[in-house]
């Protein structure tokens, strides 16, 4: 019988070297939504932080068990850890819960009949979200609103021309104003986030889009690119990371030609502005709103 993966957890709770990959954050791995029904002997999970996403992967992987099943959950106690015991109680289950490192813990034992599964899974599943009128999933970035860093560069960005690319895409809610322009040739849509990409398949359906499941920062570059556009993330497992926004800057620049141009939007208070200096020949500040800084980049 299968043993499934959900995330990386600490080395410390000792997930097992032989399992299956499923997390969406994790290119190439498995889905867990794939899994046949009662096709896992067990299940361990480093719990996402969001209550929507966090419910849909645990009733995922109750689905994929079998009767007498393992499922081990665990999640920082201030990232949904002092939640999981009660979140896996209204599944109607019997929990052992536990602390160690900083983590609550719980191990399950599926039993044969599992409560609220369905409601779950749609809930925290793809879904059209009403006000974008566009396909989204709990846990893809700012699924359910239009981030208002990317309603700055949507707001200043003036019609690309050629061949470019979305960097951390997301759903696709900047390659949608990108592709507005008929000038545009080409555009590659790249996102860590496998929920994304396919939401993104779904919003775009444009001969000159191109979907990738990928991260960003290991993303092959030619400098063959007329322009790149990025709202990059700076969280990583829920802890700020200054260096992934950094990270995608530079990624940018290996992307362009001499003359290509990214445009960058950023929280006010991240330091980016050495990073493009160095990146780029000339570095334009053109709008500061909202907590946002937006940049313009010329390689």
């Amino acid at each position: 019988m299968t043993t499934l993966l959900y995330g990386r957890p600490p080395v410390v709770f000792d997930p097992p070297g032989d399992a299956i990959q499923t997390s969406p954050l994790i290119p190439d791995a498995a889905a867990l939504e794939a899994q046949d029904p009662g096709s896992a002997a067990s299940v361990m999970i480093y719990a996402p932080p969001g209550v929507l996403e966090r419910r849909y992967v645990l009733a995922l992987a109750l689905r994929a068990l079998k009767v007498g099943g393992r499922l081990d959950v665990m999640a920082p106690k201030d990232k949904g850890g002092s939640r999981l015991g009660k979140e896996l109680k209204t599944f109607g289950l019997e929990v052992a819960e536990t602390a160690k490192a900083h983590h609550r813990r719980c191990v399950v034992i599926r039993p044969e009949t599992v409560e609220g599964l369905d409601e779950a899974i749609a809930a925290g599943g793809p879904q059209i979200v009403p006000g974008l009128e566009a396909w989204s999933q709990p846990g893809v970035f700012a699924w359910d609103r239009i981030d208002p860093g990317s309603a700055l560069l949507a707001e200043h960005l003036p019609a690309m021309k050629g061949e470019g690319v979305d960097l951390g895409c997301g759903y696709g809610a900047l390659s949608i104003v990108v592709l507005r322009s008929p000038a545009v040739t080409k555009l590659k849509m790249v996102d860590l986030d496998r929920r994304a990409i396919q939401a993104a398949r779904r919003n775009i359906e444009d001969d000159r889009a191109k979907v990738w499941w990928s991260d960003a920062r290991t993303l092959e570059a030619e400098g063959d690119k007329d322009f790149v556009v990025s709202n990059p993330p700076f969280h990583d497992g829920g802890a700020e990371d200054r260096r992934l926004g950094q990270a995608f800057i530079r990624k940018a620049a290996e992307l362009l030609k001499k003359g290509g141009v990214a445009w960058v939007v950023a929280n006010r208070h991240l330091p980016y502005e050495a990073e493009l200096n160095a990146a780029f020949k000339r570095v334009r500040l053109v709008a500061e709103a909202g907590g946002y800084k937006l940049f313009e980049a010329v390689k």
